[in-house]
């Protein structure tokens, strides 16, 4: 036996084996993974048949189904096996107080899924599940009902949404543009005047210059009033009808007609509609911002400044990492002082997150960014511009955290490349600049694109380093927006990371927002699979193009 165990030994069989079987069992845990998500991220887009329920009390309840489990303890002569529970998710969250329910099975007398049980997409306080019953405008009732009443719904839920559009355009757009248009004319005058000696003001010493800057704000007044009478008519319009509403206990509950979202009657729903409205919800989550604390609502904002995050970064890494490997490797003389440069990158590789988000804090946004604001921002001061987190400040921190990881994979392409390669370039005349630039850069470009997918992976899961250096919980603008220069990169971020985060451990709600939780991990993955492909199918390109090279 000890024999035959070292003849396999030696063989190195046994080890082989082992490898393939430690690669199967990664590749099954990061399938089932991905798999999870998957399942529950992409499941939180479908809309369920809504279930009423009469319990041994004569009490009912009403809500979508999502999940079952064994009662704790309930192994018994009589139940070999267990009682089982359900969790029904009930919503009317300000009715009840919470948004699920466990019901025992043995409780359950009967199960029906009435056609006329409304499910009502709330801006606030999550679903509402009940039974129309009459729509009232102000006081007066218009319609009495059920069937009546929800055909008179829907129309009146589009108008109010049309009214929530307009909204949000006047009070993002027009007068998101009045503000700064009127924010830049004060600055002007005050950086104008920090330029005058002490006592002159810009009124007394260039009255023609003034008077036209003071123009502008006051017309942005003017405008800005008339937006907000506008808004008020608004407002008002979004209050003059009211659905009353009948829960599962028999309560009546009134609900103005402008804070629901989306009106359905799921159990009277086709395959072909619920398919059109999962479609549907998918975009919004795309597209539409967050609301009720990001536990509802999409993802637009974080999705934006996620991938800028990670272009800028990489814009960051890219030419520092090259340009640091190519003179460690092609330039530099060989000695002592070379080798504590590589023995520091690698350390700084190996450095935890946190702490490079606290040299980002203290180095770019409080001595770079402060220095910043008092030569060329004096006057929006003590209000900081970049003197405060910001997109900039964020990327340049995790540029600090994977410029290591790019350093090392561009040597390690740039000594793969032949040395034949270089002398022939140099046989032929070629400086050695134009041999690097023409030859050795671009056959060793895989393995930089290497190190590169690797900096865009970490770069992007990174949130430690975020939380210090620019990112929050809500972005009121975006750093990508319509107004000059439309690249605003002191502006605060939205991250899917921190998002998760957010949601995961700080949400008030976290059972009612795990759903949330999943749909956000997969928008993550995807957009990190994606940019990763992007690169990898690069990187193949210039390797069939330079097959000659041994990367």
């Amino acid at each position: 036996m000890k024999a035959w165990f070292r003849k396999v030994v030696a063989s190195g069989d046994l080890f082989i084996w082992g490898s393939g079987a430690g690669l199967a069992i990664a590749l099954l845990m990061i399938i089932g993974l991905v798999a999870l998500i998957g399942i529950n991220g992409l499941g939180f887009f479908w809309t369920p048949d809504v279930l009423e329920l009469t319990l041994d009390d004569g009490t009912h309840v009403i809500g979508e189904l999502t999940g079952s489990e064994q009662i704790p303890n309930s192994v018994s002569a009589e139940h070999p096996h267990g009682q089982m529970r359900i969790r029904i998710k009930v919503g009317n969250r300000d009715l009840y107080g919470q948004d699920f329910r466990w019901i025992d099975n043995a409780r359950i007398v009967t199960r029906t899924t009435p056609s006329d049980v409304v499910l009502l997409e709330r801006r606030e306080w999550g679903n509402m599940y009940a039974r129309i019953q009459a729509i009232y405008k102000r006081d007066s009732p218009i319609v009495t009902g059920g069937d009546e009443s929800w055909k008179t719904l829907l129309p009146l839920v589009d108008n109010a949404n049309l009214l929530h559009a307009r909204i949000h355009h006047i009070e993002r757009d027009e007068i998101g543009h009045l503000s700064a248009a009127s924010e830049r004319a004060r600055l002007k005058i005050r950086k104008l005047e920090l330029a005058l000696p002490r006592g002159q003001t810009l009124q007394k010493v260039d009255p023609e210059r003034y008077a036209r800057l003071q123009a502008h704000i006051d017309d942005a007044e003017a405008q800005y009033g008339q937006h907000i009478d506008s808004l008020e008519k608004l407002y008002v319009d979004l209050d003059i009808y009211t659905a009353i509403l009948i829960d599962s206990s028999g309560l009546e509950t009134s609900l103005p007609i402008g804070k629901i979202i989306r009106a359905l009657r799921p159990n009277s729903m086709s395959f072909s509609e619920k398919t059109w409205l999962y479609i549907v919800k998918v975009w919004e989550v795309l597209a539409d911002e967050p609301r009720e604390a990001n536990t509802e609502g999409g993802l637009f904002p974080a999705i934006i400044g996620t991938v800028m995050m990670v272009l800028l970064t990489s814009i960051i890494v890219v030419p520092f990492g090259v340009i640091t490997a190519l003179y460690l490797g092609e330039y530099a003389r060989q000695g002592v002082i070379v080798k504590i440069v590589r023995i520091a990158i690698n350390n700084l590789a190996g450095v935890p997150s946190i702490v490079i988000g606290i040299f980002g804090l203290g180095f770019f946004i409080y001595a770079v960014g402060g220095t910043i604001d008092t030569f060329f921002f004096a006057e929006t001061l003590p209000n900081p511009t970049f003197g405060t987190g910001g997109l900039l400040w964020a990327a340049l921190t995790l540029a600090l955290l994977t410029v290591p990881v790019a350093i090392v994979a561009t040597e390690e392409g740039l000594a793969a490349v032949p040395r034949d390669y270089r002398e022939a370039s140099v046989g032929l005349g070629a400086t050695k600049f134009e041999t690097i630039w023409r030859v050795v850069l671009p056959v060793a470009m895989p393995g930089i694109l290497t190190g590169f997918i690797l900096a865009i992976a970490r770069a992007t899961g990174e949130v430690a380093p975020l939380m210090l250096t620019g990112v929050v919980k809500l972005a009121p603008d975006l750093p990508l927006d319509t107004t000059f220069p439309f690249v605003h990169l002191d502006r605060k971020f939205m991250h899917l990371g921190f998002h998760i985060y957010d949601v995961g451990f700080q949400s008030p709600n976290v059972e009612a927002a795990m759903p949330m939780i999943y749909v956000t991990t997969l928008v993550l993955l995807i957009i990190v699979v994606a940019l990763n492909l992007l690169a990898i199918t690069l990187r193949q390109r210039l390797r069939k193009k330079y097959a000659g090279a041994t990367v």
